[in-house]
């Protein structure tokens, strides 16, 4: 009867002479966490920053609306009061628009600078995987060639 021949050791020959490392992809991963919870600490600090801004142009408002809807003794004092809670509210408006535009820009400079360090990174891990794998399938080749 004829034997059928067994491709296990093959297969784990040629599997074994071309290895498969994963350190690669752990790498990568790791590094996209890292990049990930960096971009989160930006986005969240910007976030914390604008909720500071908020709550205090509301209380601000609030305080000055206080103050404008007091009773006063003569008509005159109304159309005052309007036009200087109008005129203040402008001012203040434009104080947290600008620190709004401040906060904006910090997490623009914070976000490209991340970017720009996590190409880098990336782009000397893809070097030295390649590198790594060239040398280790050229050393395979070799291998196999003096096998012959």
């Amino acid at each position: 009867m004829a034997k059928t021949q067994d491709f296990t050791a093959i297969m784990k020959d040629m599997m074994g002479a071309f290895p498969v490392d994963t350190t690669a992809m752990e790498n990568a991963f790791k590094s996209t966490a890292s990049l990930n919870e960096k971009l989160s600490g930006v986005a969240l600090e910007a976030a914390e920053k604008s909720a500071e801004i908020s709550n205090k142009w509301t209380k601000e408002t609030l305080a000055k609306l206080t103050e404008m809807s007091k009773a006063k003794t003569e008509p005159a004092d109304y159309a005052k009061a309007a036009t200087d809670f109008a005129s203040a509210s402008a001012e203040v408006a434009a104080e947290n628009l600008a620190a709004f535009a401040e906060i904006a820009k910090k997490v623009q400079t914070e976000t490209v600078e991340l970017l720009m360090a996590a190409g880098k990174d990336a782009a000397e891990e893809t070097t030295a995987a390649v590198k790594k794998a060239t040398n280790e399938v050229t050393a395979a080749a070799k291998k196999a060639t003096a096998a012959k």
